[in-house]
């Protein structure tokens, strides 16, 4: 069975750093590209980044640029989303998910949450004085 197990959540404060790990089972990440993305009460789920099969291609959405990294371990098959200088907003519960085969790379036009599958249950992301 194809798996996503989402970890590392808490609460921090503004500022603050949190590292999420998607960690997958029943299939190798070598073969996907992973998408984070991330629902805050009340708001569509929206896309925040995307590392491609090889793990050379990347994207982040706009609100999160040079404050999120994403990388990934294949040796652990796992992904990582490495969280900087957090803000209130980025408050949510965020999710991994598989990129939709054939589709190993990240797409040019951002995360649309419908070419993903796998989902995770979630990890919920606090920030709060």
């Amino acid at each position: 069975q194809l798996q996503l197990v989402e970890s590392g959540g808490g609460k921090v404060q503004p500022g603050g750093s949190l590292r999420l790990s998607c960690a997958a089972s029943g299939f190798t990440l070598d073969d996907y590209a992973i998408g984070w993305f991330r629902q805050a009460p009340g708001k569509e789920r929206e896309g925040v980044s995307c590392i491609s099969s090889s793990g050379v291609s990347t994207n982040y959405a706009d609100s999160v640029k040079g404050r999120f990294t994403i990388s990934k371990d294949n040796a652990k098959n796992t992904v990582y989303l490495n969280m900087n200088n957090l803000k209130p907003e980025d408050t949510a519960v965020y999710y991994c998910a598989a990129r939709i085969p054939p589709y190993t790379y990240c797409s040019d036009y951002g995360l649309n949450k419908y070419e993903y599958t796998n989902w995770g249950q979630g990890t919920q992301v606090t920030i709060a004085s």
